[in-house]
């Protein structure tokens, strides 16, 4: 079953991963390392962001290294993105209205 991009960043324990692995690709115990948790908890994380295709695996010898899908983080920049323009053009006009306020009072 493939799973939303967006349930599997709205668990903070993911987005955390997804942040460990923005660095490099780590081995499922090395991640689990950085957690209070089980490393079947954190095994179960790493299906979900698989399903999601927000990461990848490679196997590496006798270990599976877990790394970022670049691509797939930029669908979810590019969804963020117009919500990033609304903000940037409210606060433009909060400014234009402030510095309006400020110059009646002078």
């Amino acid at each position: 079953m493939r799973r939303d991009i967006f349930q599997a960043v709205a668990d903070p324990t993911r987005r955390a991963i997804i942040a460990l692995l923005a660095f490099q690709a780590m081995t499922p115990n090395a991640i689990a390392d950085n957690f209070n948790t089980t490393r079947q908890a954190v095994s179960k994380h790493l299906r979900i962001l698989t399903e999601c295709e927000l990461v990848k695996q490679e196997q590496k010898g006798r270990e599976i290294y877990y790394s970022l899908e670049i691509d797939r983080m930029k669908e979810i920049d590019k969804w963020l993105d117009q919500f990033r323009k609304i903000l940037e053009t409210r606060f433009n006009q909060l400014d234009d209205l402030l510095a309006t306020i400020k110059k009646n009072k002078q």
